[in-house]
Parts: structure tokens; C-alpha cells; sequence
């Protein structure tokens, strides 16, 4: 199979990098809008999945029986990246819940954002499971299994029922027969799914618009994803990176996952959207994204203005200079 080039990158008139990727944007009516490449084609969710792991924790009383700050609660959905801010946000949930570090599964790490990162090791800090970016979603898991009175250890496998509803819930938001989904181990130790990148842009359609969901307690907990990730956005991502600012505007919910996946609706407009870049490349999304609201003639143009300030078409060495440019092809 060949896959289109999405996006192409110059430096000095010549071509150096070239991203194969799948682009697919439905309507409210869950019909193909705008489409690149296979959109048939399976893709895992990676960490865009993370708005609907986090549905179960949010289908209890969790945030209010533990008094849980909107920042708090948004750990649940986020690809936190090891700031102090989120570092210590991390700690007051984890005590909150009485809950401890060793029993999370994800491994241990250090922050991913270069300076905390720096700070760790030039203080010799060890590394910390508490700062796997998927921590406050393991917390969740674990908050969740406890409420039920479901066994914590094995919080993880994919028989485990906390994994089984998540499961479900892919099932109902992206429209895919279970024996359609296929299943592996993510990068944090649990149960990843795929569907079809057209059934991942309908998830996103459903999450953006909850009243196209008919399960009401699924509905009712994805509008608390929706108000906690908007209410805390640094915590979703960090500041300066593309999920914050895409959460900043209040029409979008957005959310990303290794390996280049990204995926995001736009309320108003009934839109929902998955990508996947082929190269794995998480560098040009705020480029590719930007073009793309663009191509759908989004009106807020200051959410497109932030992502070109992330990363604009020009392409600039280690002293700032321009060097490149990148083209996206949609």
C-alpha cells in the first residue's frame, strides 16, 4: 500500500524530509468531509485514547468524594510533561486519593520538557513513576478500580474489567464491532485499541458533541472530560505545546498520542478529525493542523495564529535563522 505525502520540508531549495500521513474529518453526520489517503486504514489511538480512558473515573463521584480540583482531575486525560507545576499537582492527587507511587505499572521516568529534565539531573534526582506522562491516567485506573471494588493489581490487563469498559466504550464512541478492534500493549503498560482512522474521527465528533452519544452516563462523563481538560489545559500537554493551545479555544477538544496521531473536533461546527503522520513525527503538527483548520475554514483564526507560533512554515537552525520552509500538502 502507498500512502499520500502530507507534508514536505525544504532546507536551501532542496527537499530534505518527506511525512506520508492519513488525514479524515467527518461532519455531524458522520459522513467523510475531508479526506487524505486510506481513511479504512487501522490506527491505535496512542494517547488520543485518553479522553475516553478516562470516562470510567468520571462515570463516579471520585472528583467530588475527594474534593478534586479541575487541575487535579484533568491528570486523568493528560500527556503530562513534567513541570513543577504538574509535578506538584501529580503529588497533591496522588495523596488526595491516598493512593501510592509503587503501585503504579508505568515505568519510571524523568520529565519529558528538556529544562524540569535538566533540573532532575543536575539535582541527581532519581526518576519517578510519578512523571510518566501517563501517570495521572494510571491514578485514575486505580482511583476507579478501588470505588468498584475491583482488584488493583492487574489494573492493566486487558481482562481486567476497568480495561473491558474502556473497551466498551471505544466500541460505542467509534462505532467498531469489538471483533473489529485490534488491541496490543501501549507504551505505559495497558491496553492500546485501533479502529479505522474514519471511526477514530467519529469518536472525536461524539466527544466534541456529547449529545450524539446515546449511552447518558457515557454522555455525562465526557462533558466533565470536556470541562476539566478545558478548565486545566496546561495540565492536558504544557505550555508551548499543541494540545494547551488547541484546548485554550473553547470550540475544540484535542488530544494526541505517540507516533503521530492526533485527533480533535470542532464543537459549532460538528467536526471531528484524526490524522496519523506515518513518520511518526510529532514536530509538524501545529503546522499541519493549522492548515488544516484552515482548508475547513475554521473562523477562529487566533487558534490557528497560536499553532503558527508553535511551529510556522519556516524552518529556522539553532541561532533562530531561516533555513527551510515546510509545505504541507492537503
Amino acid at each position: 500500500m502507498t500512502y499520500p505525502i502530507i507534508a514536505e520540508e525544504y532546507r536551501g531549495g532542496i527537499l530534505e524530509n518527506a511525512h506520508q500521513g492519513i488525514i479524515c474529518a467527518v461532519n455531524g453526520d458522520k459522513d467523510v468531509l475531508f479526506e487524505k489517503g486510506d481513511v479504512s486504514q487501522q490506527v491505535y489511538y496512542r494517547s488520543s485514547m485518553k479522553p475516553i480512558q478516562a470516562i470510567p473515573v468520571f462515570t463516579t463521584d471520585i472528583m467530588e468524594k475527594f474534593q478534586l480540583t479541575n487541575e487535579e482531575a484533568a491528570l486523568f486525560t493528560a500527556s503530562q510533561r513534567g513541570e513543577r507545576y504538574q509535578e506538584e499537582t501529580l503529588e497533591r492527587l496522588m495523596g488526595k486519593l491516598n493512593l501510592s507511587e509503587d503501585m503504579l505499572i508505568c515505568n519510571q521516568s524523568y520529565p519529558l520538557n528538556e529544562t524540569p529534565k535538566e533540573s532532575y539531573i543536575r539535582n541527581q534526582k532519581p526518576r519517578r513513576r510519578l512523571l510518566h506522562n501517563c501517570a495521572g491516567k494510571h491514578l485514575g485506573f486505580l482511583a476507579y478500580a478501588r470505588e468498584k471494588g475491583y482488584d488493583l493489581d492487574g489494573y492493566g490487563e486487558l481482562e481486567h474489567p476497568i480495561q473491558q469498559k474502556i473497551l466498551q466504550y471505544i466500541t460505542e464512541l467509534s462505532e467498531t464491532p469489538l471483533d473489529e478492534i485490534h488491541s496490543a500493549i501501549d507504551g505505559c503498560g495497558v491496553p492500546v485499541h485501533a479502529v479505522s482512522l474514519k471511526n477514530m474521527a467519529i469518536s472525536y465528533l461524539k466527544i466534541g458533541n456529547p449529545m450524539l452519544i446515546e449511552n447518558f452516563e457515557v454522555r455525562r462523563s465526557i462533558e466533565k472530560v470536556d470541562k476539566v481538560m478545558h478548565e486545566a489545559p496546561e495540565i492536558v500537554a504544557s505550555h508551548q505545546f499543541i494540545c494547551t493551545e488547541l484546548l485554550t479555544d473553547s470550540n475544540i477538544v484535542a488530544k494526541g498520542g505517540a507516533q503521530g496521531v492526533y485527533c480533535l473536533a470542532l464543537k459549532k461546527e460538528k467536526i471531528g478529525i484524526a490524522l496519523k503522520v506515518l513518520s511518526g513525527s510529532e514536530l509538524i503538527w501545529p503546522v499541519l493542523v493549522a492548515e488544516l483548520l484552515k482548508k475547513l475554514d475554521y473562523s477562529n483564526k487566533a487558534t490557528i495564529d497560536r499553532l503558527l507560533k508553535l511551529r510556522s512554515h519556516e524552518i529556522v537552525n539553532d541561532n533562530g535563522k531561516a533555513v527551510g520552509q515546510t509545505k504541507i500538502i492537503l
